[in-house]
Formats: C-alpha cells, structure tokens, sequence
C-alpha cells in the first residue's frame, strides 16, 4: 500500500468533504465571519470584536456540526443563547436561528459561486478505490449530498454519514469520533483497519479518539503544527502527495 502513502493494514479510508473534498471550507469561513459579525455588531454595538475567519473558525466551528459551533464560539465570549428549535427563523436569536442564518449564507454562496473540487484529491480517491479500498464521505454537513452531487462525486464514496445521517441516528459530531466509526462500521470494517482524512483539528481530534489505524491531516492554511499536536500521524499539502508517499508528506 505504500503507492498509496498508507500502512498495509488500512481497508477504507474516510474523507471528510469541506476543505479535503471540495474547496467550500472558505466559503463555510466566510459564511460564520459574515453571519457572527452581523450578531456581535447588533449585541455590542460599534466597539464589537469580530469574529476572526481564520483562528476563530478553526478553534471554534470548522469541523463541527452547525450548532455545536455556534455554541462553541459563542462561550469563547462569554455569549448563552436559548438553543432553540431546528425549524427556527434565521433572525431569530437562538443557537439554531444563528446556525439556520449560516446555512442560508452557505447556500446562497454556492448558488452563486459554485463549488470546486480539489483535483489532488479526486485522483487520490480514485487510486484508492483502484485498489480495492472502501471509501465513505463524512461531513457535519447537512447540505453534503448536494454539494457532492454539483461535483459529480456522489459515486465515489460507498457510504455516506452527514449531517442528515448523524441528526437521525442521534450520532455527536466531530470532535467525537462517532459520525467516522459509523461509516466505518457500515463498510464492515473495523476503526482500526480505517484512515481518516481531516482538514480540521476537530476532525483530527476525532480521528485520535477513534483509535482509527492512521490519520492523514491536509494542511490548506498553513496548520501544520496543530494537525500533527491534535493526533494526525502524517501532515500533507494535497492528498495526491500520498501517491508517491516520499514527497509532501511530513
């Protein structure tokens, strides 16, 4: 398996979508940045401390299911709202009218920008798959189906476990390792025989906690270090690095 950049014992590999899939982690960034800023602007007024796209959003929401994340960033400021019900409003002041506003900012920002694949990565998972290698997609994403569809990847993965998926199985999201041991156990493998691909430190946090056999971090903005302290075994600019295991990794 060494062509592949992973230990012989690995089965399946389980792939996280935004910023390991497709390049919608920005985006999902830009949604939290715009969606925080019009809440802290309204609740503190002027003097209000923006929500910062880069260091809030990876310590706070990338990674975690929407309202998880809100209520995460939140206590970073010392902010307790009602959690609400899922069907509530956008403007509506509770954890999940905050996250319900985000999801309508995602959308709309797909509509109109679409959604890129990262081709490093649609090559790699064809060479796993080449090899015989089960793959599933897991994301905290309720909108995954969808955004996989737009790329014309929904065939690559033989299980899906989504933010839809996790909400009727009552399953945590990252960084609990449950949403990556239910697509593990679907594809009738154990976490052992199963590497996790993670952009987030959520995800890598999950990944360890799992006790999967190998946890592959992908650096897109410059984390190097935290991927590798939050449990990853090998840290990569592009997952097409993998496929000639002596180059990119480290």
């Amino acid at each position: 398996m060494t062509e592949l950049g992973l230990p012989q014992t690995i089965l399946a590999c389980l792939f996280d979508l935004d910023g390991v899939v497709t390049k919608t982690a920005v985006v999902h960034a830009a949604a939290w940045k715009e969606t925080f800023d019009a809440f802290l602007r309204e609740r503190d007024g002027a003097g209000y401390r923006p929500f910062d796209a880069v260091a809030d959003y990876d310590e706070y929401v990338d990674g975690r299911p929407r309202a998880d994340g809100v209520r995460s960033f939140l206590a970073s400021r010392n902010i307790d709202l009602p959690e609400g019900a899922p069907e509530d409003p956008p403007d509506a002041q509770t954890v999940n009218g905050v996250g319900n506003r985000k999801n309508e900012l995602v959308l709309e920002k797909i509509r109109t920008e679409g959604v890129q694949a990262y081709d490093g990565t649609l090559r790699y998972i064809d060479a796993v798959r080449d090899r015989g290698l089960k793959t599933a997609i897991v994301s905290s994403s309720a909108n995954t189906l969808d955004v996989l569809c737009s790329i014309d990847a929904e065939r690559l993965f033989d299980v899906r476990i989504d933010g839809v998926v996790a909400r009727e199985r009552n399953l945590p999201g990252k960084p609990h390792p449950d949403t990556f041991l239910a697509a593990a156990r679907d594809l009738g493998v154990d976490a052992g025989q199963a590497a996790v691909f993670e952009d987030a430190l959520a995800g890598m946090d999950a990944g360890r906690a799992g006790r999967f056999g190998y946890v592959v971090g992908v650096d897109r903005v410059g984390q190097r270090d935290a991927l590798r302290e939050h449990g990853a075994d090998v840290v990569v600019d592009d997952l097409a690095d993998l496929l000639d295991a002596r180059g990119g990794a480290a």
